[in-house]
């Protein structure tokens, strides 16, 4: 066990004589009253019938002196003893401490039970056996999902917990720039910083965190560029969409290991070419909405075989949708919405055993087939404000003759729009 103490200053008890002085004054006053009363018997008693005359007593105002308070009794407080179950939740004690006097915001009342030893009992610290010594307690994880609290830096807490395995710190008010010493924490592996206010550019300390598998930081303002060597870290996880960080797709993605990529509401730049999408063939999610993509869509869509979600709306993609977008057997969510796609919608994207949502609207698309027709209507498929004529809720006639009449890019290897890579179910 670990004793530590916590200082404290206590008000000493407060004494008081007020009742023993008021006594003492009754039984001054009793005195000279009997004492009064004594003497006027002894000059008014008559004897004989001859009266004494006294003399003529001078009044006076009795004087009543106060008891003397006697010295305070009160001894010194001494400091509360703080016993740990291991020395290394000891050592944090003073580091959590010092983060929650620079807590800015806390509307849940979090951080009421961040007081005394037991920090396993803390709300959003949890303990277990660290992998060097399973005998030894520490604190293994932190989780301050929807806390909402506030603090103007993470320096000095995050990156000081050196057996954490885990942090998570969704949706809080926490600013600043990502400690540069993450390289210091062994055992992280997970780390959600998404929905606060972080600002800096990306943290390049995760390069050299070869344990991390797990990387949030959406919806914050990290700027400037995104180092390609993520792509050839350890991780399963990269969410980094809702920043203004700056990213060229590099050629050595297809090295990754990421299973879910979220690179949305940046501004990445290029186009999508066909080893991009042979690269990312193993990823469950693709999302690249709002970003800067340009140019033709390749065929080698057809690659991702193992995509559920694929989101590429709100960019400047151009040309026809390829007939390999039929090879999406797992995908349940597909929208290129907001781009300047045209020609027919191609009727295998209808016939996708899994498909849920087919988002086209705002192109310039000029047909669709029955398939595509009947999912229309079941409210599958959107494919408002194109150019097809005889649905609802299209373009104007000037609007896409204009849009026709411009030049069109000149889409590379044409022939492969047509070709289907895989044997359609």
């Amino acid at each position: 066990m670990t004793d530590v103490t916590e200082q404290g200053v206590n008000k000493p008890d407060k004494i008081i004589f007020t009742d023993v002085a008021m006594k003492s004054g009754h039984i001054r006053q009793s005195a000279i009253r009997e004492s009064r009363g004594r003497e006027s018997k002894s000059c008014h008693k008559g004897h004989h019938h001859q009266t004494l005359e006294c003399p003529q007593a001078t009044q006076q105002t009795p004087t009543v002196t106060p008891s003397p308070q006697p010295p305070s009794t009160s001894l010194p407080i001494k400091p509360e003893l703080l016993v740990f179950a291991d020395t290394r939740l000891a050592t944090v004690y003073p580091i959590i401490k010092k983060f929650k006097s620079i807590i800015t915001s806390d509307p849940l009342n979090i951080t009421k039970s961040w007081l005394g030893s037991d920090i396993c009992r803390y709300r959003g610290f949890y303990c277990d056996n660290p992998p060097d010594n399973m005998s030894a307690t520490v604190v293994a994880s932190i989780d301050f999902n929807g806390f909402q609290l506030g603090a103007p830096t993470l320096d000095g807490f995050l990156d000081q917990l050196l057996d954490i395995a885990l942090f998570h710190a969704n949706s809080n008010y926490f600013s600043g720039s990502v400690p540069i010493n993450l390289t210091k924490l062994p055992y992280l592996y997970e780390l959600d910083l998404s929905n606060n206010q972080l600002t800096g550019p990306f943290p390049n300390a995760v390069l050299s965190m070869y344990g991390l598998t797990f990387l949030d930081l959406r919806f914050n303002a990290f700027s400037g560029p995104v180092p390609p060597q993520i792509f050839t870290e350890n991780l399963d996880v990269l969410f980094i969409n809702n920043n203004d960080l700056m990213l060229n797709l590099p050629d050595n993605i297809g090295m990754s290991h990421i299973r879910y990529l979220t690179l949305a509401n940046n501004k990445i730049n290029g186009p999508l070419t066909g080893g991009l999408f042979k690269a990312l063939s193993f990823l469950s999610e693709v999302v690249l909405l709002n970003s800067q993509l340009t140019g033709c869509i390749p065929y080698e869509i057809g690659s991702l075989n193992e995509t559920v979600v694929l989101d590429a709306s709100n960019n400047r993609l151009t040309g026809m949708l390829p007939f390999s977008v039929g090879c999406l057997e797992k995908v349940e969510q597909l929208s290129f919405a907001g781009n300047l796609l045209f020609g027919m919608v191609p009727e295998v994207m209808c016939i996708l055993p899994n498909l849920a949502s087919l988002r086209l609207s705002d192109n310039y698309f000029i047909g669709v087939g029955p398939l595509c027709m009947l999912l229309i209507q079941r409210g599958v498929v959107d494919v408002k404000n194109n150019c097809i004529p005889g649905l609802p809720f299209q373009r104007s006639v000037k609007e896409c003759a204009d849009f026709f009449a411009a030049p069109k890019p000149n889409c590379p290897q044409m022939w492969s729009y047509t070709y289907i890579p895989c044997k359609l179910s």
